[in-house]
């Protein structure tokens, strides 16, 4: 939990990769964001820090969505556990995020 003294600068950047078992379609796509909406809505009112950036979508030859990158600010890793929960969505895997690389 956190208090209203929490800024942006408290919260760490997470990348989540969401992998699905099996493909859905981009309809079933729209109803997972707005699962995942209304936990962090839930979620925010209860006082835990957590904000979505952005997300990246993976999807097969056929265009069907196999998985997600996810980037978000959060307090904490359980705060990210939580969400994936409450939305029920897959948290296959939870890293920090890391310096951006530089290139081409």
């Amino acid at each position: 939990m956190t208090d209203q003294a929490t800024t942006d600068e408290d919260l760490t950047d997470f990348l989540i990769l969401r992998s699905l078992d099996e493909p859905i379609t981009a309809d079933e796509l729209e109803a997972a964001g707005e699962q995942s909406g209304q936990a962090l809505s839930e979620l925010r009112d209860e006082d835990v820090a957590i904000r979505w950036v952005e997300s990246e979508v993976m999807t097969d030859e056929d265009g069907r969505v196999t998985g997600t990158f996810c980037h978000y600010r959060a307090e904490g890793e359980d705060a990210i556990r939580e969400h994936a929960d409450r939305a029920g969505l897959p948290a296959t895997r939870i890293d920090r995020r890391g310096a951006p690389l530089e290139g081409e």
